[in-house]
């Protein structure tokens, strides 16, 4: 009895006791749970779903581009584009070849796509067409839903609403190529290259390939942010998530000195002609129009340009991709005289002396030629200007010798490349002994410094060169200096220095070139008047000898016009400032092939000096009323 007692007492201690434990233990893993459920539960789900989320790196918008009031040279703008995701297209090229049904797709950009959607994951994008026109995008919203896996949306673009207007200046931007990705990554850590690799194959970025666009890239491109995508486990995209602190940081805007509205009023001035044009305000150094024609329409190459087109643009012989006003160095012909006056009468020589010109001048045993062909007679240095001598200057360039020259060139501005925000720019040359030796091995000869003399010879400038001359001589000598970025990052390469000019030699050299334009016997006389009802222009005629003409030629008579080649025929320059009582504007102006500096040159630089003071409304008011005189003293009688 005592034994079954004692059994029954066991049994109910274990059964207490294993009770007791079960209760512990569910009575912990309620607690678990509920600790999970409702302590760590957000920890939890947060921990969950960022399992299932995907960062994606999203472009920037890039910084616009205006003139100096404010009008846009260069914007981003909404697209329509077509796109296809190789998962969902039952046949990949049936789709493409339904598209390009529709709208523009050659065969060859349609096997083009083909490879590309391959190479990456099948639910991926790849953009079939991009830039599509109103009625193409119409048509593709109403028609996609019909192709398996085409998809319309839009996208923002790189757009340049002025075209061909500032094309040379703000260049252009294109996807980034190897040489640019090589480019943008040099000097950047492993991190930063990786970054920059993986933001430039986004379909939608582009990067700057030359002008403004390229030389600010990193201050237009801005900062990349990410979007925020929920996937599921095949990596799939189920929905965007928000992530507004997790944005691109848009580029900064510039600002540039151009006036637009100057711009074209320049470049239909030229019409059919091609050349460059430069207008400096001459208080400042700000460039308002800088016109290179004919030129590219930067819109072509955001989406890449055509092998075809590209290649009709390269062969055409006017150059349109090459920036005139910049890039393009002439001989300066005689626009140049002012500088080798300049040096002539700091080495000693009196504006007052007389030189005989008969229409010839003889150095050892050969003849220079003046453009007169029966001379100019008797002339001082005034009348020598004004009536553009050439034998004057190859006297006083003998007397003043190659060195002085050169020394005094380069306080014009002559040998400097301007470094202006943007890709590009030369320096010309400006000859001298050591030069030549080194270019060509050969000591300089006194003969050439004759040609030095009229702006020939090994001589070259570019038109923005020419116009900064122009500056400095109608502000008396101040060095002005040329700029285009108003706001947003200037360049900060040091100017060389360089020795002003002396006011009063300067006051001399504007006299010369008022009695061109104002005086009897001056080149360009039919167009110091700007037609506005007072103010005239000061300038310089020149033409550029692009061959050598014979002796025999000469005998019996120079071919001009349609009698010769156009790539035979002389460059026409002119180079002036107005209004030639209060200087505000300078230009220098370059037709290539245009012949004749009074004839071409000088009417293009009037009537766009004239649109300059017209778009400044107050001055052109004081002017319907002014009487405009000189300066300086410009009455000289005839010799």
């Amino acid at each position: 009895m005592s034994k079954q007692n004692d059994f029954e007492e066991s049994i109910d201690r274990r059964t207490v006791t294993a009770g007791l434990a079960g209760g512990l233990m569910f009575s912990g893993l309620v607690a678990r749970l509920a600790q999970l459920q409702l302590v760590e539960g957000k920890r939890y789900q947060k921990i969950a779903d960022e399992n299932g989320v995907k960062l994606e790196l999203a472009p920037p918008e890039r910084g616009n581009i205006v003139d100096r009031f404010g009008l846009p040279l260069a914007s981003q703008r909404q697209a329509g584009r077509v796109s296809i995701v190789r998962e969902q297209a039952d046949d990949l090229e049936a789709s493409l070849r339904e598209v390009a049904r529709h709208i523009d797709l050659p065969e060859e950009e349609q096997r083009r796509i083909v490879q590309q959607a391959r190479q990456q994951a099948s639910f991926q994008s790849t953009i079939v067409k991009s830039e599509l026109s109103y009625d193409d995008f119409a048509r593709m919203s109403l028609l996609a839903a019909e192709i398996p896996g085409v998809h319309v949306d839009m996208a923002s673009t790189r757009s340049y609403p002025r075209g061909r207007d500032v094309a040379h200046v703000l260049g252009y931007v294109a996807k980034a190529s190897g040489d640019d990705l090589a480019r943008l990554t040099d000097g950047k850590s492993q991190e930063e290259a990786k970054l920059l690799r993986t933001l430039f194959r986004h379909p939608d970025m582009r990067t700057g390939r030359s002008g403004v666009e390229r030389y600010a890239e990193k201050w237009l491109r801005g900062e990349p942010g990410f979007r925020k995508l929920e996937t599921n486990a095949a990596g799939r995209v189920i929905r965007e998530l928000d992530s507004d602190d997790l944005a691109p940081v848009p580029g900064r805007d510039i600002g540039l000195t151009i006036d637009a509205e100057l711009q074209r009023a320049a470049i239909d001035r030229f019409g059919e002609e091609s050349g460059a044009a430069v207008v400096l305000d001459i208080e400042t150094g700000a460039i308002l129009a800088f016109v290179s024609t004919p030129a590219f329409d930067p819109n072509d190459f955001v989406n890449g340009i055509s092998y075809s087109d590209y290649n009709a643009l390269r062969e055409n012989d006017r150059s349109p991709l090459y920036h005139k006003a910049y890039d393009g160095t002439y001989p300066p012909g005689s626009t140049f005289k002012m500088v080798v006056a300049t040096a002539a009468i700091e080495s000693g020589i009196d504006p007052n002396m007389h030189v005989y010109c008969p229409g010839h001048y003889r150095f050892g045993n050969r003849t220079w030629h003046c453009w007169k062909r029966g001379g100019h007679g008797s002339v001082d240095l005034h009348w020598a200007l004004k009536g553009s001598c050439d034998t004057y200057f190859y006297e006083i360039a003998k007397r003043t010798g190659v060195e002085k020259i050169a020394e005094v060139s380069k306080r014009f501005g002559f040998g400097q490349r301007w470094e202006l925000g943007m890709t590009g720019g030369r320096s010309g040359t400006v000859p001298n002994d050591e030069w030549k030796r080194k270019a060509l091995g050969e000591p300089w000869y006194q003969g050439e410094t004759l040609n030095y003399g009229i702006g020939q010879g090994y001589l070259s400038a570019s038109p923005l060169q020419l116009a900064v001359m122009s500056a400095r001589i109608a502000a008396r000598g101040r060095l002005i200096e040329p700029y285009i970025i108003g706001d947003g990052p200037r360049p900060n390469e040091p100017i060389p220095y360089a020795e002003p000019l002396d006011p009063e030699i300067m006051d001399v050299m504007k006299a010369g070139m008022y009695g061109v334009t104002s005086e009897t016997g001056g080149t360009a006389w039919r167009s110091g008047d700007l037609g506005l009802g007072g103010p005239r222009l000061a300038g310089k005629t020149g033409t550029a000898q692009v061959r050598r003409i014979s002796a025999a030629e000469r005998r019996s008579g120079i071919l001009k016009g349609e009698d010769i080649a156009r790539k035979l025929r002389d460059h026409a320059l002119f180079v002036a400032y107005a209004p030639a009582d209060d200087p505000k504007y300078a230009i220098s102006v370059v037709v290539e092939h245009g012949e004749g500096g009074s004839s071409t040159a000088a009417p293009v630089a009037r009537d766009i000096l004239a649109a300059a003071i017209r778009r400044d409304s107050r001055r052109a008011a004081r002017w319907q009323t002014a009487s405009v005189a000189p300066s300086v003293s410009t009455k000289r009688s005839a010799p």
